[in-house]
């Protein structure tokens, strides 16, 4: 998933590269958390390991998160996730308050509630649709944006080839998990979880260039929390404090954020950030094999096509910014 990233730059997604000045999650790594932005050797597969392990934890976060639906629904989910992982990166960053502009809060707050919307809509999507289709309509937002940014003919093509590995699953309604077998109330959530995850992206950029190392991610997080909060105790209610979900709560906190970003900001330190962003464009793939492994929900080989082709458009749109940049 869209994990809220860790950082405050955008360096977890395919469009990654085309909004941040340095480098997808700005969201999930990048300079705001004093990580390099591409001036590690990355030629090694030990950044290479900790990239890939970021993403398994990120998507098997979100397979433990459907398991617990059931107690405190996809609302009381996201209130828990959210809540643990501002908890324990406010204590990690004790950012400061003071000194700030009324433009800076204006920035942390918009980050805020992008990252609660990314969420809250993608958390509602997998209540309803399986993990691996769902990140791949998710990742469409990314995309679009890394097209719309970068202007070039090329990135069209990549567009297209996504939106064909789309339509693929969109007219494939058989026993498989294609889209057209899916609730499509589900496939618009991750659609709208997408278009968060690219407003994402923009506002991570920006608080990573006001606020010190991880301090707006911090912030970002807890305006997210607090968004998230009422939507999760109309839901769930008092079954948000049953020590049990609380406890799987926190797992989940690990796992799609405490723990990714640890693993992506040592990655950026030894890995230039374009790289990072290719790499990041395995999610589709990697939440499809969650969702097979924890879930038992089972692909098509169209199914695998279709996310294949999307994740090729995104590698490519992402290898194409990187040498209009070294043009």
């Amino acid at each position: 998933m869209p994990a809220p990233s860790s950082s405050s730059t955008p360096a977890a997604s395919p469009a990654v590269t085309a909004p941040a000045p340095s480098t997808a999650e700005g969201p999930r790594a990048g300079s705001a958390s004093g990580s390099g932005s591409g001036s590690g050797s990355g030629s090694g597969l030990g950044p290479v390991a900790l990239v890939i392990s970021a993403g398994i934890s990120v998507q098997f976060g979100a397979a433990l998160a459907v398991m617990i639906m059931p107690r405190a629904g996809a609302a009381g989910v996201v209130t828990l996730r959210l809540a643990a992982a501002a908890l324990v990166l406010l204590l990690l960053c004790r950012p400061k308050v003071r000194g700030y502009s009324r433009s800076d809060w204006g920035t942390v707050l918009a980050f805020g509630v992008a990252m609660a919307g990314m969420n809250g809509l993608f958390y509602q999507s997998i209540d309803r649709i399986p993990l691996g289709p769902a990140v791949t309509l998710e990742v469409l937002g990314p995309l679009v944006l890394s097209v719309v940014v970068s202007r070039r003919l090329v990135n069209l093509l990549w567009a297209g080839l996504a939106l064909g590995g789309v339509v693929l699953l969109s007219g494939h309604g058989g026993g498989g998990l294609g889209f057209g077998s899916l609730d499509p109330l589900g496939a618009a959530y991750a659609l709208g979880a997408g278009a968060m995850w690219a407003a994402y992206i923009v506002f991570s950029a920006r608080t990573g260039r006001r606020f010190p190392q991880a301090d707006g991610l911090a912030l970002a997080m807890a305006v997210a929390a607090v968004v998230s909060l009422p939507l999760g105790v109309a839901e769930a209610g008092s079954n948000l404090l049953v020590p049990s979900t609380l406890a799987l709560g926190l797992g989940v906190a690990v796992l799609s954020s405490v723990l990714p970003y640890t693993l992506e900001l040592l990655a950026l330190r030894r890995m230039p950030a374009p790289t990072f962003a290719i790499l990041m464009s395995l999610e589709p793939a990697i939440a499809a094999t969650a969702g097979f492994l924890v879930l038992h929900q089972a692909m098509s080989a169209l199914d695998a096509l279709a996310i294949a082709l999307v994740i090729a458009a995104s590698m490519g749109a992402v290898r194409s910014q990187i040498r209009k940049k070294a043009a």
